[in-house]
């Protein structure tokens, strides 16, 4: 049995909503390494390939389609399955698509997880339940001071503002609903993920390897955009962990809101970022020359995630060099017939093997 974790999700029932999307697909494989019961609630993938299709994962989990916009839906799924730990991922998790779709964007990131909130109400059996927002949630004045948790919230985009108004309805349902702080639930807000598997529209990665394949010039959207990046798995074990230790709280200290991001010296530039992909795989380095905005997205955005370190003891492991090498590790290893499945459990072993050195309380050995 693998050790992480004190072994907690081993046996256990899991439900996650957008276990079809990047982090969910991630999450979904990492959680059956750790022997735990996968339950999921999404739409279908929204991209093709899709790592969670790579992954075969429609066979090797309880794989249920459904939108977080149906309450019944959703409902039923729940009681069905009878969760002990939930992870809410299912989202809109695009700036861009946000303009193109401000109604649906809210619908998804607002309602859907009302709709979650409410559901929970009535299923007993859920111990813990971790619900995934974005650091985008803040109001973002464009400070080089860092955002902390009790920070203001808001979003000048649909996006950013729905992930906001989520933050606030978790708050609310929280108080307003929680008997004796069962279930616990909390709120993370990652930074600006980067890993092996993504192809979504409009992300500095897929759209690097799209056009590396392709043999057409990177056109950079914001190359002086300055972001928070990290390793898909960096998140997810704070997820995990923070599951995990709302399960096993005998109060409701847990709680709450949490920053799940780099270190504040850490934030980088698209452009850098993507001259760092480039020089990863031998690539000529993207031209800077910024692409006509289709709409406004933030320029500085950094995230302070001391409380998670004082309280959680979970910080960022991988540094740009190693994210970015994995990450393009990936890809190329990928292309060259390595199956997604081995390159994924490879990637979390090397993670997990990374945390215990780096002596993370969820990696050490009990």
């Amino acid at each position: 049995m693998r050790t992480e974790f004190s072994g907690w999700f081993h046996g256990r029932r899991v439900l996650l909503t957008g276990h079809t999307g990047f982090c969910g697909a991630w999450l979904c494989e990492w959680l059956l390494g750790l022997g735990a019961q996968v339950h999921g609630y999404a739409l279908e993938p929204a991209t093709t390939p899709s790592l969670f299709d790579l992954l075969g994962l429609a066979r090797r989990i309880d794989h249920a389609v459904g939108d977080v916009r149906d309450f019944d839906a959703l409902s039923a799924r729940l009681a069905q399955v009878r969760p002990e730990a939930v992870f809410h991922l299912a989202a809109q998790p695009l700036v861009l698509e946000s303009y193109r779709a401000p109604r649906e964007t809210w619908a998804t990131n607002v309602m859907g997880t009302v709709n979650l909130l409410e559901a929970l109400r009535a299923c007993t059996s859920v111990r813990c339940c971790v619900v995934v927002t974005s650091d985008k949630c803040y109001e973002n004045r464009e400070s080089t001071k860092p955002y902390r948790e009790d920070d203001a919230l808001g979003g000048s985009d649909p996006y950013s503002a729905s992930k906001g108004a989520a933050e606030i309805a978790v708050a609310a349902w929280r108080r307003s609903f929680a008997r004796d702080g069962v279930p616990r639930i909390a709120t993370a807000r990652a930074g600006n993920v980067i890993g092996g598997g993504d192809w979504s529209p409009d992300r500095l990665v897929p759209d690097f390897v799209r056009a590396l394949e392709s043999g057409v010039a990177l056109q950079l959207r914001n190359p002086s955009a300055t972001r928070p990046w990290q390793h898909v798995l960096e998140p997810l074990g704070g997820y995990l962990h923070l599951a995990q230790r709302l399960a096993e709280a005998s109060g409701d200290a847990l709680a709450g809101s949490w920053n799940l991001g780099p270190a504040d010296s850490s934030g980088i530039s698209v452009a850098e970022l993507a001259s760092r992909l480039a020089a990863a795989c031998g690539a000529p380095a993207p031209a800077s020359s910024p692409r006509p905005a289709a709409a406004h997205e933030a320029t500085l955005l950094r995230l302070n995630s001391a409380r998670a370190l004082r309280t959680l003891g979970w910080h960022c492991v991988w540094d740009a060099e190693s994210t970015v090498s994995r990450t393009v590790g990936w890809y190329n290893r990928l292309r060259r017939g390595v199956a997604a499945q081995s390159l994924a459990t490879e990637d979390i072993q090397a993670y997990c093997a990374d945390a215990r050195r780096a002596r993370l309380p969820w990696a050490e050995r009990p």
